[in-house]
């Protein structure tokens, strides 16, 4: 191992969760993301993917939804390539090294300061990318941001970590921070996190959910009303399903005939500001 780990608490744990998972996809014969960093990311700190407790069928939820959220930057950049991109929680993932956005794009990986510690040994640098290390509860944490351009904002998995009250409160603070934006997530439904505390495969991070979920994909404009619901992904009928082992598939696309079926799995909500 060539990086020396910190005492990450349990919610920085969490990020072996999805790095396990765009890993393990990598390595499978039919990737969903194919994104061979997270094995790389994975090796610098000597951590086996093989050890992660996701079943295939989380590696392929995990993959598809960084996939979703790629793409969702990748057009936003596409529009507007003065852009700011903030990846919130992210973790080890170098998403950029997926995105690719020109060079006139500022692009920050936020995350806890442990995280972002290693993250600034193992990830590769480049230019106009920047490791910002942030509680994201705290109301001055975008103070260093450049606040006069438009911005694509988005977070895998960060929801379910943050109180109801908390992610509310940081929804408004960056809505007020920037003219204009896209703020993209993947949603929990109240099942959806009931099912993360009693699953075996995500039981690493049971302990530290303290999001409730929401059913309606239109609550957060609530929370906000700078923001509009613009598209909600159901991970269920996204086209990659069909590349998906036989019995997986199967079951994916019978829940796919539901609209709120499918959203007891994965979705990716998009709003405008």
């Amino acid at each position: 191992m060539g990086t020396t780990l910190p005492a990450f608490t349990p919610v920085e744990k969490s990020l072996y969760l999805t790095l396990g998972g765009r890993a393990l996809d990598s390595r499978s014969p039919h990737p969903v993301l194919n994104d061979p960093t997270a094995e790389a990311i994975a090796a610098k700190i000597g951590y086996d993917p093989a050890t992660t407790s996701v079943v295939t069928s989380q590696v392929r939820d995990i993959a598809l939804r960084a996939k979703k959220l790629d793409e969702v930057v990748r057009r936003f950049v596409g529009q507007h390539p003065d852009a700011v991109v903030l990846d919130l929680g992210a973790g080890l993932d170098d998403r950029c090294s997926r995105v690719r956005p020109p060079s006139t794009v500022d692009w920050y990986d936020v995350d806890l300061p442990g995280v972002t510690a290693v993250r600034r040994e193992v990830v590769a640098p480049r230019a106009n990318v920047h490791a910002l290390a942030a509680d994201l509860t705290d109301p001055e944490w975008l103070a260093g941001v450049p606040a006069d351009r438009p911005a694509v904002i988005v977070a895998d998995g960060l929801v379910a970590f943050l109180g109801e009250a908390d992610f509310a409160a940081l929804l408004k603070r960056l809505t007020s921070h920037f003219p204009a934006g896209e703020v993209a997530f993947n949603g929990y439904t109240r099942f959806h996190l009931w099912a993360i505390k009693h699953y075996r495969g995500t039981g690493s991070i049971a302990g530290v959910v303290r999001h409730p979920g929401f059913d309606d994909p239109r609550e957060p404009e609530r929370w906000d009303p700078d923001l509009t619901l613009v598209e909600e992904i159901l991970l269920a009928r996204a086209p990659e399903v069909a590349g998906y082992p036989a019995a997986i598939r199967w079951f994916t696309r019978l829940a796919a005939l539901s609209t709120a079926v499918s959203r007891r799995g994965t979705t990716v909500l998009r709003y405008r500001f």
